[in-house]
Protein backbone atom coordinates (compact mmCIF):
# COMPACT_ATOMS: atom_id res chain seq x y z
CA UNK A 1 0.00 0.00 0.00
CA UNK A 2 1.44 3.56 -0.58
CA UNK A 3 2.38 5.47 1.96
CA UNK A 4 -0.05 8.31 2.68
CA UNK A 5 0.63 12.14 1.16
CA UNK A 6 1.92 14.64 3.58
CA UNK A 7 -0.54 16.62 1.56
CA UNK A 8 -4.06 16.18 2.79
CA UNK A 9 -6.48 15.00 0.02
CA UNK A 10 -3.82 14.03 -1.87
CA UNK A 11 -3.31 10.28 -3.57
CA UNK A 12 -0.13 9.29 -5.05
CA UNK A 13 0.39 7.00 -7.62
CA UNK A 14 3.00 4.90 -9.22
CA UNK A 15 2.50 6.02 -12.67
CA UNK A 16 2.96 9.76 -11.46
CA UNK A 17 0.38 12.43 -10.49
CA UNK A 18 -1.46 14.78 -11.36
CA UNK A 19 -2.98 18.24 -8.99
CA UNK A 20 -6.53 19.00 -8.92
CA UNK A 21 -7.66 22.29 -7.53
CA UNK A 22 -10.21 24.87 -7.91
CA UNK A 23 -9.47 28.56 -8.02
CA UNK A 24 -11.87 30.74 -7.93
CA UNK A 25 -12.52 34.71 -9.00
CA UNK A 26 -9.32 36.68 -7.70
CA UNK A 27 -9.69 37.03 -3.51
CA UNK A 28 -12.90 34.47 -3.55
CA UNK A 29 -12.34 30.94 -2.84
CA UNK A 30 -8.46 30.73 -2.64
CA UNK A 31 -7.07 27.74 -1.35
CA UNK A 32 -4.06 28.05 1.22
CA UNK A 33 -0.56 26.14 0.34
CA UNK A 34 -0.26 23.53 1.23
CA UNK A 35 -3.84 22.11 0.25
CA UNK A 36 -6.49 21.70 2.54
CA UNK A 37 -9.01 18.55 2.28
CA UNK A 38 -10.57 19.05 -1.09
CA UNK A 39 -8.12 21.35 -2.69
CA UNK A 40 -5.19 19.57 -4.57
CA UNK A 41 -5.73 16.08 -5.36
CA UNK A 42 -3.45 13.78 -6.48
CA UNK A 43 -4.18 11.29 -9.39
CA UNK A 44 -3.00 9.91 -12.86
CA UNK A 45 -1.97 12.51 -15.08
CA UNK A 46 -2.95 11.68 -18.65
CA UNK A 47 -0.39 14.20 -20.98
CA UNK A 48 0.29 14.16 -24.72
CA UNK A 49 3.17 12.02 -26.00
CA UNK A 50 4.99 14.98 -27.01
CA UNK A 51 5.22 18.83 -25.39
CA UNK A 52 2.92 20.87 -26.82
CA UNK A 53 2.44 22.76 -29.58
CA UNK A 54 3.40 26.60 -28.92
CA UNK A 55 0.92 27.24 -31.65
CA UNK A 56 -1.82 25.42 -29.98
CA UNK A 57 -1.23 27.56 -26.71
CA UNK A 58 -1.29 31.07 -27.94
CA UNK A 59 -2.68 33.45 -25.51
CA UNK A 60 -4.34 37.16 -26.97
CA UNK A 61 -1.80 36.71 -29.75
CA UNK A 62 1.05 35.61 -27.66
CA UNK A 63 2.75 32.15 -27.67
CA UNK A 64 2.56 30.71 -24.03
CA UNK A 65 6.64 29.61 -23.03
CA UNK A 66 6.85 25.81 -23.83
CA UNK A 67 8.34 23.02 -21.38
CA UNK A 68 12.50 23.47 -21.45
CA UNK A 69 14.56 20.33 -22.07
CA UNK A 70 16.08 20.58 -19.06
CA UNK A 71 12.70 20.64 -17.52
CA UNK A 72 10.76 18.22 -19.01
CA UNK A 73 13.64 15.87 -21.46
CA UNK A 74 15.11 13.14 -18.84
CA UNK A 75 11.19 12.68 -17.04
CA UNK A 76 8.94 10.41 -18.42
CA UNK A 77 5.76 12.08 -19.73
CA UNK A 78 3.49 10.81 -16.79
CA UNK A 79 5.45 11.85 -13.99
CA UNK A 80 4.49 15.10 -14.58
CA UNK A 81 2.36 16.38 -11.71
CA UNK A 82 -0.48 18.94 -13.64
CA UNK A 83 -2.82 21.17 -11.57
CA UNK A 84 -6.49 22.45 -13.48
CA UNK A 85 -7.68 25.62 -12.13
CA UNK A 86 -11.41 26.13 -12.83
CA UNK A 87 -12.58 29.85 -13.14
CA UNK A 88 -16.08 30.90 -12.92
CA UNK A 89 -16.55 33.24 -15.61
CA UNK A 90 -15.21 36.64 -16.54
CA UNK A 91 -11.93 34.76 -17.97
CA UNK A 92 -10.99 36.91 -19.81
CA UNK A 93 -10.14 40.16 -18.28
CA UNK A 94 -8.15 38.29 -15.54
CA UNK A 95 -6.08 36.02 -17.52
CA UNK A 96 -4.99 39.16 -19.55
CA UNK A 97 -3.38 40.12 -16.00
CA UNK A 98 -1.91 36.67 -15.98
CA UNK A 99 -0.76 36.65 -19.24
CA UNK A 100 0.78 39.96 -18.33
CA UNK A 101 2.14 42.72 -20.89
CA UNK A 102 4.15 40.91 -24.26
CA UNK A 103 3.68 37.77 -21.98
CA UNK A 104 5.82 38.73 -19.99
CA UNK A 105 4.23 37.94 -16.14
CA UNK A 106 3.05 34.39 -17.55
CA UNK A 107 6.94 33.69 -18.84
CA UNK A 108 8.44 35.21 -15.37
CA UNK A 109 6.03 32.24 -13.62
CA UNK A 110 7.38 29.48 -15.87
CA UNK A 111 10.44 30.29 -15.69
CA UNK A 112 10.75 30.69 -11.74
CA UNK A 113 8.65 27.90 -11.02
CA UNK A 114 9.93 25.56 -13.64
CA UNK A 115 6.24 24.94 -14.88
CA UNK A 116 4.51 25.76 -18.07
CA UNK A 117 1.18 27.04 -17.78
CA UNK A 118 -1.94 26.66 -20.12
CA UNK A 119 -4.48 29.49 -20.50
CA UNK A 120 -7.97 29.21 -22.39
CA UNK A 121 -8.12 31.58 -25.09
CA UNK A 122 -10.21 35.07 -25.21
CA UNK A 123 -13.65 34.54 -25.15
CA UNK A 124 -13.10 30.56 -24.07
CA UNK A 125 -14.06 29.52 -20.93
CA UNK A 126 -12.15 26.74 -19.61
CA UNK A 127 -9.71 26.20 -16.96
CA UNK A 128 -5.73 27.43 -16.55
CA UNK A 129 -3.55 23.92 -16.48
CA UNK A 130 -0.52 24.19 -14.38
CA UNK A 131 2.43 21.70 -15.60
CA UNK A 132 5.40 20.93 -14.03
CA UNK A 133 8.50 18.68 -13.32
CA UNK A 134 7.79 18.86 -9.50
CA UNK A 135 4.75 18.99 -7.28
CA UNK A 136 6.00 22.00 -5.21
CA UNK A 137 6.79 23.84 -8.28
CA UNK A 138 3.19 23.24 -9.96
CA UNK A 139 1.65 24.60 -6.13
CA UNK A 140 4.10 27.50 -6.32
CA UNK A 141 3.09 28.37 -9.28
CA UNK A 142 -0.62 27.89 -8.20
CA UNK A 143 -0.48 29.94 -5.03
CA UNK A 144 1.05 33.08 -7.35
CA UNK A 145 -1.43 33.42 -9.57
CA UNK A 146 -4.05 33.24 -6.58
CA UNK A 147 -1.81 35.92 -5.13
CA UNK A 148 -1.84 37.91 -8.72
CA UNK A 149 -5.51 37.52 -8.83
CA UNK A 150 -5.73 38.45 -5.23
CA UNK A 151 -3.86 41.70 -6.43
CA UNK A 152 -6.16 42.57 -9.72
CA UNK A 153 -9.16 42.37 -7.37
CA UNK A 154 -7.53 45.11 -5.09
CA UNK A 155 -7.15 47.80 -7.90
CA UNK A 156 -10.26 47.38 -9.44
CA UNK A 157 -13.43 50.39 -8.58
CA UNK A 158 -15.59 48.55 -7.18
CA UNK A 159 -18.75 47.75 -9.03
CA UNK A 160 -21.83 47.10 -6.47
CA UNK A 161 -22.25 47.67 -2.82
CA UNK A 162 -24.67 46.89 0.20
CA UNK A 163 -26.76 49.29 0.90
CA UNK A 164 -30.20 50.98 2.75
CA UNK A 165 -32.03 52.65 0.58
CA UNK A 166 -33.42 56.22 2.24
CA UNK A 167 -34.70 57.80 -0.82
CA UNK A 168 -38.36 57.66 0.64
CA UNK A 169 -40.45 60.57 -0.37
CA UNK A 170 -40.71 62.40 2.67
CA UNK A 171 -36.98 61.98 3.01
CA UNK A 172 -36.23 63.47 -0.11
CA UNK A 173 -38.62 65.99 0.35
CA UNK A 174 -36.71 67.46 3.35
CA UNK A 175 -33.21 66.78 1.88
CA UNK A 176 -34.98 69.16 -0.93
CA UNK A 177 -35.43 71.56 1.99
CA UNK A 178 -32.29 71.78 3.29
CA UNK A 179 -30.63 71.63 -0.06
CA UNK A 180 -32.50 75.18 -0.60
CA UNK A 181 -31.91 76.54 2.69
CA UNK A 182 -27.75 75.72 2.98
CA UNK A 183 -28.00 77.74 -0.60
CA UNK A 184 -29.93 80.37 0.68
CA UNK A 185 -28.10 81.13 4.09
CA UNK A 186 -24.71 79.70 2.64
CA UNK A 187 -23.89 80.46 -0.54
CA UNK A 188 -21.00 82.82 -0.09
CA UNK A 189 -19.08 80.99 2.10
CA UNK A 190 -16.28 79.67 0.40
CA UNK A 191 -16.83 76.93 -2.41
CA UNK A 192 -20.73 76.33 -1.42
CA UNK A 193 -22.99 75.75 -4.67
CA UNK A 194 -25.37 73.27 -5.94
CA UNK A 195 -23.32 70.93 -7.19
CA UNK A 196 -21.90 69.54 -3.94
CA UNK A 197 -25.55 68.16 -3.31
CA UNK A 198 -26.43 64.38 -3.37
CA UNK A 199 -29.41 63.13 -5.72
CA UNK A 200 -32.17 62.62 -3.75
CA UNK A 201 -33.01 59.96 -5.36
CA UNK A 202 -30.40 58.08 -3.91
CA UNK A 203 -30.07 59.14 -0.45
CA UNK A 204 -28.56 55.64 1.57
CA UNK A 205 -26.35 54.23 3.72
CA UNK A 206 -23.70 52.23 2.19
CA UNK A 207 -22.57 49.36 4.31
CA UNK A 208 -19.38 47.84 2.50
CA UNK A 209 -18.40 48.23 -1.33
CA UNK A 210 -17.39 45.16 -3.54
CA UNK A 211 -15.60 44.07 -6.63
CA UNK A 212 -18.05 41.59 -8.69
CA UNK A 213 -16.60 40.56 -12.05
CA UNK A 214 -19.17 38.41 -13.45
CA UNK A 215 -22.43 37.13 -12.89
CA UNK A 216 -21.27 33.94 -10.61
CA UNK A 217 -20.14 36.35 -8.47
CA UNK A 218 -22.83 38.58 -8.10
CA UNK A 219 -24.67 35.53 -7.39
CA UNK A 220 -22.64 33.90 -4.96
CA UNK A 221 -23.04 37.71 -3.47
CA UNK A 222 -26.89 37.29 -3.37
CA UNK A 223 -26.70 33.75 -1.73
CA UNK A 224 -24.54 35.13 0.98
CA UNK A 225 -27.31 37.67 1.74
CA UNK A 226 -29.98 35.08 2.01
CA UNK A 227 -27.68 33.08 4.82
CA UNK A 228 -27.18 36.32 6.92
CA UNK A 229 -30.96 36.87 7.17
CA UNK A 230 -30.62 32.77 7.88
CA UNK A 231 -27.97 33.09 10.25
CA UNK A 232 -28.23 36.88 12.29
CA UNK A 233 -30.31 39.26 10.43
CA UNK A 234 -33.56 37.89 11.88
CA UNK A 235 -32.67 37.26 15.24
CA UNK A 236 -31.54 40.85 15.34
CA UNK A 237 -34.39 42.60 13.78
CA UNK A 238 -37.09 40.01 14.94
CA UNK A 239 -38.64 39.92 10.74
CA UNK A 240 -39.68 43.63 11.46
CA UNK A 241 -38.19 47.16 9.88
CA UNK A 242 -36.09 49.27 11.47
CA UNK A 243 -36.94 52.47 12.65
CA UNK A 244 -34.33 55.12 11.94
CA UNK A 245 -34.20 58.63 12.40
CA UNK A 246 -32.42 60.76 10.25
CA UNK A 247 -31.14 63.96 12.23
CA UNK A 248 -28.26 66.22 12.64
CA UNK A 249 -24.89 67.32 10.03
CA UNK A 250 -21.64 66.10 10.32
CA UNK A 251 -18.25 66.65 8.40
CA UNK A 252 -15.86 63.67 8.02
CA UNK A 253 -12.28 65.74 7.85
CA UNK A 254 -10.78 67.56 10.23
CA UNK A 255 -11.14 71.11 9.41
CA UNK A 256 -14.65 72.40 9.06
CA UNK A 257 -13.48 75.00 7.18
CA UNK A 258 -12.14 72.59 4.52
CA UNK A 259 -15.10 70.60 4.06
CA UNK A 260 -14.88 67.29 1.71
CA UNK A 261 -17.87 65.48 2.66
CA UNK A 262 -20.96 66.34 5.05
CA UNK A 263 -23.57 63.73 5.82
CA UNK A 264 -26.71 63.30 7.98
CA UNK A 265 -26.31 61.21 10.98
CA UNK A 266 -28.63 58.12 11.65
CA UNK A 267 -29.76 55.99 14.70
CA UNK A 268 -32.28 53.82 15.95
CA UNK A 269 -35.43 55.82 17.46
CA UNK A 270 -35.29 53.16 20.20
CA UNK A 271 -32.31 54.03 20.38
CA UNK A 272 -30.96 50.26 20.28
CA UNK A 273 -27.53 49.30 18.13
CA UNK A 274 -29.30 46.95 16.25
CA UNK A 275 -28.74 48.85 12.50
CA UNK A 276 -25.07 49.09 13.99
CA UNK A 277 -25.36 45.13 14.71
CA UNK A 278 -26.63 44.27 11.82
CA UNK A 279 -24.25 46.26 9.49
CA UNK A 280 -21.31 44.84 11.19
CA UNK A 281 -22.18 41.65 11.14
CA UNK A 282 -23.22 41.72 6.90
CA UNK A 283 -19.51 43.24 6.48
CA UNK A 284 -17.87 41.14 8.64
CA UNK A 285 -19.61 37.98 6.89
CA UNK A 286 -18.61 39.09 3.33
CA UNK A 287 -15.04 39.94 4.40
CA UNK A 288 -14.54 36.72 5.62
CA UNK A 289 -16.22 35.47 2.40
CA UNK A 290 -13.33 37.38 0.55
CA UNK A 291 -16.32 38.99 -1.65
CA UNK A 292 -15.30 42.40 0.62
CA UNK A 293 -11.71 44.22 1.79
CA UNK A 294 -12.25 45.15 5.61
CA UNK A 295 -12.14 48.57 5.78
CA UNK A 296 -13.19 49.81 9.45
CA UNK A 297 -13.44 47.84 12.52
CA UNK A 298 -16.74 49.24 12.74
CA UNK A 299 -19.20 50.67 9.91
CA UNK A 300 -19.77 54.35 10.38
CA UNK A 301 -23.56 55.04 9.56
CA UNK A 302 -24.25 58.27 7.78
CA UNK A 303 -26.27 59.04 4.57
CA UNK A 304 -24.01 61.61 2.59
CA UNK A 305 -25.39 65.23 1.57
CA UNK A 306 -23.11 67.17 0.15
CA UNK A 307 -19.29 65.97 -1.45
CA UNK A 308 -16.95 67.58 -3.22
CA UNK A 309 -16.33 65.04 -5.74
CA UNK A 310 -19.92 65.74 -7.20
CA UNK A 311 -18.14 69.40 -8.07
CA UNK A 312 -15.41 68.00 -10.13
CA UNK A 313 -17.53 65.49 -12.57
CA UNK A 314 -21.69 65.59 -12.88
CA UNK A 315 -21.51 62.14 -13.61
CA UNK A 316 -19.46 61.12 -10.88
CA UNK A 317 -20.63 58.22 -8.48
CA UNK A 318 -22.57 59.88 -6.03
CA UNK A 319 -21.82 57.04 -3.35
CA UNK A 320 -20.79 58.39 -0.34
CA UNK A 321 -17.16 58.38 0.43
CA UNK A 322 -16.41 54.76 -0.51
CA UNK A 323 -15.14 55.38 -3.80
CA UNK A 324 -11.80 54.14 -4.04
CA UNK A 325 -8.91 55.82 -5.25
CA UNK A 326 -11.13 58.50 -6.73
CA UNK A 327 -11.77 59.71 -3.32
CA UNK A 328 -8.25 61.04 -3.29
CA UNK A 329 -8.28 62.89 -6.78
CA UNK A 330 -7.72 66.93 -6.59
CA UNK A 331 -10.80 68.39 -5.01
CA UNK A 332 -11.72 72.01 -4.28
CA UNK A 333 -12.99 72.16 -0.30
CA UNK A 334 -15.97 74.38 1.06
CA UNK A 335 -16.33 75.92 4.41
CA UNK A 336 -18.71 74.39 6.13
CA UNK A 337 -18.40 76.02 9.29
CA UNK A 338 -22.26 77.65 9.12
CA UNK A 339 -23.56 75.02 7.49
CA UNK A 340 -22.86 73.12 10.96
CA UNK A 341 -24.43 75.53 13.34
CA UNK A 342 -27.23 76.41 11.27
CA UNK A 343 -28.23 72.77 10.61
CA UNK A 344 -26.35 71.01 13.50
CA UNK A 345 -29.97 69.63 14.17
CA UNK A 346 -31.92 69.28 11.11
CA UNK A 347 -34.63 66.71 11.33
CA UNK A 348 -34.48 65.34 7.50
CA UNK A 349 -37.07 62.59 9.13
CA UNK A 350 -37.92 59.06 10.01
CA UNK A 351 -37.49 55.66 7.66
CA UNK A 352 -38.53 52.02 7.76
CA UNK A 353 -35.56 49.70 6.92
CA UNK A 354 -37.08 46.55 6.03
CA UNK A 355 -34.13 45.09 3.34
CA UNK A 356 -30.73 45.33 2.58
CA UNK A 357 -29.70 45.66 -1.28
CA UNK A 358 -26.77 44.68 -3.23
CA UNK A 359 -26.64 47.90 -5.04
CA UNK A 360 -24.77 48.51 -9.30
CA UNK A 361 -23.03 51.04 -9.30
CA UNK A 362 -23.48 53.97 -12.09
CA UNK A 363 -27.40 52.83 -12.48
CA UNK A 364 -30.58 53.56 -11.84
CA UNK A 365 -33.90 51.68 -11.62
CA UNK A 366 -37.45 53.22 -12.35
CA UNK A 367 -37.30 55.00 -9.19
CA UNK A 368 -33.94 56.77 -9.40
CA UNK A 369 -32.06 54.68 -6.84
CA UNK A 370 -29.54 52.13 -7.88
CA UNK A 371 -30.29 49.12 -9.69
CA UNK A 372 -30.44 45.97 -7.29
CA UNK A 373 -29.12 42.60 -7.78
CA UNK A 374 -30.26 41.13 -4.97
CA UNK A 375 -31.54 42.18 -1.44
CA UNK A 376 -32.06 40.93 1.91
CA UNK A 377 -35.33 41.54 2.81
CA UNK A 378 -36.48 41.81 7.02
CA UNK A 379 -39.65 40.96 6.80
Amino acid sequence: MAPPSRFPGCERKAQGFRCCSTLGAPGIGALPVPPSPGGLELVPAEFPSAPPDPAEEEQDGRAAAPLDKDRGASVPEKSHPRASLPTRGGGGLLYRYIIGKKGETKKRLETETRTSISIPKPGVEGEIVITGQQRSGVISARTRIDVLLDSFRKKQPFTHFLSFALNQPAIQEKFLQFKEEVLEKCSKDHGVSSSLFQNPAKLHLTLGTLVLLNEQEIQKACDLLQRCKEDFVDQITGGQPLTVEVAGVEYMNDDPAMTDVLYAKVHMKDGSDRLQMVADQLVERFVASGLMLKEWDRVKLHATVMNTLFRKDPTEERNNTMTGKSSFKERESFNGQNILKLFENFHFGEVQLDSVRLSQRFSSDASGYYATSGQLCFS
